[in-house]
């Protein structure tokens, strides 16, 4: 017994020896040499650390106690010249640079919508890139990533802090990939099914969209925004209210697929499939989801989206009462709380708060009713006599028409002007804000809301859109817009000024802040947000006072619960982070990191 325990032992250790002295045949892979840090750590070694090495390195291994290798020269400086050259197969007139300072100021300027985001002072980009075909995106994203250069992607102009065509980070030069060229608008209407989809290109504006739809069949129509000069491609992915979203959902409830490039400059679609020599790949159901109101610029660029476009009646019929404080008009708001997400699903009645300095306030109540005037009228008396709407009050028009009437076209505009991409209001500066009402306000409450108003003297504003309907028939899981079933109506504030002097700005910022804080007694809390109105207040850590954007903050106000999905979809479709800006979604791994912004 004792000598065959001597004999395994002895043919044990023989076994341990042939295995260290020919480690490849037994299949075990060589260590590489140790890096510090890891490709995916966003983590630095502190100072003086040395990678362990072990003091006595067999000679059949290889020799840990060497250094690592030293990394990767930093890219070259870069310039507009150097990113054109990399882009070499492209036209150079697609490009604009500050060597030509005045046609390079009218293309950053063209759509910017807001001018508070205008600054002097403000960092300008790098160079605008125009492509005039889909196929050149995929080279531009791939020469960004060679210099580490930030992309902007714009495709309307229409973020309400000015993040498609400005950058507040610090110390990153960027880039605009102005998608203004990208705006066919292709549509397929099946005579057999009677289905109808569209194809449009990023750079379109809804505007255009619209006005295109309508020359197909008067018949159809597209449920999303209220402003003719929105670009689609931006727009999609923050949900896309409409003037139809009671009957209809949001803009993105109807979108049926996208094509978008990723960080490796592969085009991806849901009807691709893996295929890197034509530089395609399969987009999965995850990522999908998370384009549909996360924020398109936080996964990669939107080139085009398929829309599900829906049947509207040839005739529908708008109407517009203006109520005053004087007309009752404490009363008649405190009622509409009740009244306007009960009503049919086919009407939408907005309010717009405005004031007359010194004078009065306003509250213009606006309908949108899917129907003929004599049925609305009727609807009207019965579910809400208060606001005295009679058959005098209602228009019928075509779908497109109430589109320029919504839009703030006059009635002699015709609607080919939507192809002019042109806003029919005067631009000027701006700051906005967001609420979603949850919980009745009492009369007492809306009084202190004439308070704050019969304080400004610029034209300023609220809007409430009211839910319900297909808004709170939709899980709040659907798609990451959130702010579903429970919601009373989606409140805007804006205000605006039309100078440049910044004692105004800092006026009506104050005024902007003290009307929010104030209605914030009357919201549920945590208070949410709505993405398509971007307001980097909201991302601030008040504790520490610091001017940086925290996603912890802005996160779950924008997603609520959807927030740590849309993480984890960043992190596998964009694991490096390449596409970001001050409230792009994070990854995991940046996720606890507050951004500094100038």
């Amino acid at each position: 017994m004792g000598s065959l325990f001597i004999s395994f032992i002895f043919t044990f250790n023989t076994l341990l020896f042939l295995a260290a002295s020919y480690p490849s045949n037994w299949g075990w892979p060589k260590a590489p040499p140790l890096v510090w840090p890891q490709p995916w750590s966003p983590y630095k070694p502190p100072p003086g650390f040395t990678p362990w090495a072990p003091s006595h390195p067999s000679p059949r291994t290889p020799p840990y106690n060497k250094p690592p290798p030293p990394p990767p020269p930093p890219p070259p400086p870069i310039s507009a010249k150097i990113f054109t050259q990399c882009m070499r197969t492209v036209p150079s007139s697609d490009f604009y640079s500050p060597d030509n300072i005045a046609t390079f100021t009218s293309v950053l300027n063209s759509t910017a919508q807001n001018f508070r985001c205008l600054n002097s002072k403000i960092r300008k980009p790098l160079i605008i890139f125009r492509p005039d075909d889909e196929s050149q995106v995929p080279p531009a994203v791939k020469c960004a990533q060679k210099y580490n250069l930030n992309i902007r992607i714009r495709s309307g102009g229409h973020d309400y802090e000015g993040l498609s065509y400005i950058s507040l980070l610090k110390n990153q030069p960027f880039m605009i990939l102005d998608l203004y060229n990208l705006r066919d608008v292709d549509i397929d209407n099946d005579p057999d099914t009677g289905n109808a989809t569209a194809w449009v290109q990023a750079g379109a504006t809804i505007g255009e969209a619209y006005y295109k739809i309508s020359q197909v069949s008067k018949n159809l129509a597209f449920p999303a925004g209220l402003c003719s000069s929105l670009g689609i491609g931006g727009h999609l992915t923050g949900g896309a209210y409409g003037s139809m979203m009671r009957k209809f959902g949001l803009g993105a409830d109807n979108v049926l697929d996208v094509r978008m490039v990723d960080y490796r400059g592969l085009v991806l679609s849901r009807t691709y499939s893996f295929d890197p020599q034509n530089g395609q790949d399969h987009m999965d159901d995850n990522l999908f989801w998370a384009l549909r109101g996360g924020g398109g610029a936080s996964f990669g660029i939107i080139l085009a989206w398929k829309i599900q476009l829906v049947k509207v009646p040839s005739k529908v019929t708008m109407f517009t009462v203006v109520k005053t404080q004087q007309q009752k008009g404490t009363a008649t708001l405190f009622k509409w709380q009740d009244v306007a997400p009960k009503l049919p699903d086919e009407l939408f009645l907005k309010v717009i708060i405005q004031a007359i300095p010194k004078v009065t306030v306003l509250t213009i109540y606006q309908a949108l009713y899917l129907g003929n005037k004599k049925t609305l009228a009727k609807i009207m008396h019965n579910k809400f006599p208060e606001l005295g709407v009679k058959l005098v009050n209602c228009t019928e028009m075509s779908w497109i028409q109430s589109v320029m009437t919504i839009t703030g076209f006059n009635n002699s505009v015709p609607p080919k002007f939507l192809l002019q991409h042109q806003p029919a209001f005067q631009l000027g500066f701006f700051k906005a804000k967001s609420d979603f009402l949850t919980t009745k306000m009492s009369m007492e409450a809306i009084e202190g809301i004439w308070d704050i108003f019969s304080e400004q003297s610029a034209p300023s504003l609220m809007i409430w859109n009211p839910y319900g309907g297909k808004m709170a028939d939709i899980p709040e899981h659907a798609i990451p817009f959130p702010h579903r079933k429970g919601v009373i109506c989606k409140i805007q504030y804006v205000a605006t000024w039309f100078d440049d002097k910044p004692e105004t700005q800092l006026k009506m910022e104050d005024w902007m802040r003290r009307l929010y804080a104030y209605m914030g007694n009357y919201m549920n809390y945590p208070r949410e947000a709505y993405l398509n109105y971007r307001d980097l207040d909201i991302g601030k850590d008040e504790r520490t006072g610091s001017n940086c954007s925290d996603p912890t903050i802005w996160g779950p106000k924008y997603y609520k619960g959807n927030f740590p999905r849309l993480v984890d979809v960043k992190t596998k479709v964009d694991p490096t982070n390449f596409f970001n800006h001050e409230q792009s979604i994070p990854t995991y791994m940046t996720m606890n990191q507050c951004t500094d912004v100038i």
